[in-house]
């Protein structure tokens, strides 16, 4: 299921981190037949879009009123990526992630499987909670899984439907590990440690981390899985594009590391010389805070995917001198190099 270069794509969450992402990806491989949907607002999300090449934009909306008027609406794709959700792990109002981050889903996924297409989705790595029961995405009982907040919840009930009905092994949901990289500006607060410390740097010459609240990690110790943005849809791509695949995947780097490397690797990239201050964890986190996150990328490798995956002190370097540093997204290489 090789993507070829007039087969027509709708991506959801097209102007957000990953789905931007995506479309600049897709662009590198020649394929520009893209419908961009997205939920535009006030922030400067729009300027992920200006750099890339795609056919259409749809509001989310718009999206759904459409295949629920009809399913020939919006014509034929050949592949859906459904990376469109409220992200926010802070997110309070339940009932709105589960209109927004399930019901979407649903209804997204049951026309795509009406009319044969295939549908691939943005699941999570928060449905596994605090990994109490691991972090394999073999587990075939997901109803051990305890997820520590709201929006981890909607993806992971997502996820257990899609189980009830058969349709995991017809299509393909991607527990994406912590992500990041260039066209996250407009996340906010759930921006990533390293936007959020590169500015703080250039303000201030130092760089605020947690402490830890748990005696067995020290201060800044605390561990993630760190995937870069594109290795991240370097591998959704190919799991779309991977005939055989169906069902849950980890998408991460196999590899944990401490919050204290990956604010090293910052400094490294800025060339200067760490200065980390440990301010306390809010008391609002301490309950629901993962202390370690590592995914196990077996079934991922043996999809066929063989690309190695960018080390982070690597990838950390690309991001600050590449994107932060010459403010640039996405698609702006391509127009700088010419």
């Amino acid at each position: 299921m090789a993507m070829g270069i007039d087969q027509r794509v709708l991506v959801t969450g097209g102007a957000g981190l990953i789905g931007s992402a995506l479309v600049w990806e897709l662009n590198r491989q020649g394929v520009e037949n893209v419908v961009v949907c997205d939920k535009l607002g006030c922030d400067e999300k729009w300027r992920n879009l200006v750099p890339l090449r795609y056919a259409d934009y749809l509001d989310g909306d718009e999206l759904l009123a459409q295949i629920e008027r009809s399913d020939e609406a919006l014509g034929r794709f050949d592949a859906v990526y459904h990376l469109g959700a409220c992200s926010a792990t802070t997110e309070r109002d339940a009932g709105y992630l589960m209109r927004n981050n399930f019901q979407f889903t649903q209804r997204l996924a049951a026309w795509c499987l009406r009319r044969d297409t295939r549908f691939v989705y943005a699941s999570s790595a928060a449905t596994y909670g605090d990994g109490e029961h691991g972090m394999s995405d073999e587990l075939a009982d997901l109803g051990r899984l305890r997820p520590l907040n709201a929006y981890g919840y909607s993806k992971h009930w997502f996820d257990q439907y899609a189980q009830r009905q058969g349709w995991l092994g017809s299509i393909v949901g991607l527990k994406y590990f912590n992500v990041f990289g260039p066209n996250e500006d407009h996340k906010a607060e759930m921006r990533s440690v390293v936007n959020k410390a590169y500015g703080q740097i250039m303000r201030e010459g130092r760089v605020q981390l947690f402490s830890s609240a748990n005696p067995q990690y020290g201060d800044g110790e605390m561990q993630r899985d760190f995937l870069y943005v594109k290795d991240a849809v370097r591998m959704t791509l190919h799991l779309g594009q991977s005939a055989q695949a169906a069902g849950l995947y980890n998408l991460g780097s196999g590899k944990a590391r401490s919050w204290l490397d990956l604010a090293r690797a910052i400094f490294a990239a800025l060339g200067r010389e760490p200065a980390i201050e440990f301010i306390p964890m809010p008391e609002a986190l301490r309950a629901k805070y993962q202390y370690f996150t590592c995914a196990q990328i077996n079934r991922l490798r043996s999809s066929g995917y063989e690309a190695p995956i960018t080390e982070l002190e690597e990838a950390v370097r690309d991001y600050v001198q590449g994107y932060l540093m010459a403010d640039r997204r996405l698609g702006d290489e391509a127009s700088s190099a010419g």
